[in-house]
């Protein structure tokens, strides 16, 4: 009887193993099965460098990190004394363009003037002469007194003394008008050319003063003052924080139907508060790096979506870096 009764013990003890091993199984399969999945984001903010199109030291910086500045604002101030110096040149080079300009479009010097006019006023009272001594000529050369010679050395004096008056005007006109069409369109171009230059300078003075653009919160400043930066170097990072959003790495088998449009629910940690945000943005990643192979098993390869979405229900505080949790 007592071996009967060991065997029947044994019986229960391992139909009881059985059962608990069914059970813990049964709540595990249970509990996977319901398990939800956790994806982690954050929050990121839209950036701009500031740079400067000429080279130079850092003479002064006006703002610090994490200083809130406006449209405007001065952030830094670079010494270029290269470009004053090519500044003095241009403003030489445009004042003797402007001065051959002026000279070109006054024409001659008064003195010039007055002489070309005496000079005609001398030659046209030649000419009255030469022609009342022609005149004569002819009447007494009509009588039968003079000659034919004498008569036409007498016309020959007179059409010589027009052509002096003739030229005498044309000289007197040149003076008068100055410079040909043509020199005077040169001039005003040589004029308008310096000015360019000028504005040119100008141009590249003002961004020895880096003002900003946008408002926003200094993220990172990266010279320091008295260093030398180059042409297009950035020297400090401004975020703008009205533009944040949120960006999740999601597998295309967690989407859950996210598409671009869509709203989605995320938890701040940060906050302990949950917030709406809405797609704006999704594309794969690269496959080289994102791509899950279940192939292997029977199934299908997996691909990776980069999934930005902006809030729609703000959190005062709200900073780049924070995490945002998609729960599915």
């Amino acid at each position: 009887m007592s071996e009967k009764k060991q065997h029947r013990n044994i019986l229960f003890a391992v139909i009881g193993t059985t059962a608990v091993i069914g059970a813990v199984a049964a709540i595990g399969t249970l509990a996977l099965g319901h398990e939800e999945d956790i994806i982690q984001g954050q929050v990121e903010v839209a950036e701009y460098r500031v740079s400067s199109k000429v080279p130079g030291r850092i003479l002064e910086l006006r703002v610090k990190e994490g200083d809130y500045v406006n449209v405007g604002d001065t952030l830094a101030i670079i010494d270029a004394p290269d470009v004053k110096a090519k500044l003095t040149q241009a403003e030489s080079a445009e004042m003797a363009a402007d001065a051959m300009d002026e000279m070109a479009a006054k024409g001659a010097r008064q003195e010039t003037v007055n002489a070309a006019f005496a000079m005609l006023q001398q030659a046209k009272a030649g000419l009255e002469i030469a022609e009342k001594s022609y005149n004569r000529v002819q009447r007494l050369f009509d009588e039968g007194v003079v000659s034919a010679q004498k008569r036409d050395e007498a016309f020959a004096s007179y059409k010589a003394m027009e052509a002096q008056v003739k030229a005498a005007q044309s000289q007197y006109d040149m003076a008068l008008n100055g410079a040909r069409k043509e020199e005077k369109r040169a001039a005003k171009a040589q004029a308008m050319r310096a000015k360019g230059a000028v504005a040119e300078v100008s141009s590249y003075i003002n961004e020895t003063m880096q003002i900003a653009q946008m408002a926003g919160e200094v993220s990172d400043v990266f010279p320091k003052v008295g260093e030398l930066v180059g042409t297009g170097a950035p020297i400090m990072s401004v975020s703008i924080m009205d533009d944040l959003w949120g960006t999740f790495n999601v597998r295309e088998d967690q989407l859950g139907g996210i598409k671009t449009g869509s709203v989605i629910k995320a938890w701040v940690p940060a906050y302990n508060k949950e917030i709406r945000l809405k797609v704006f943005y999704m594309k794969d990643q690269g496959s080289y790096a994102v791509w899950k192979a279940t192939k292997s098993n029977g199934q299908y390869d997996l691909k990776t979506f980069e999934v930005k979405a902006r809030p729609i229900d703000s959190i005062e505080g709200l900073r780049p870096g924070m995490s945002l949790i998609l729960r599915h």
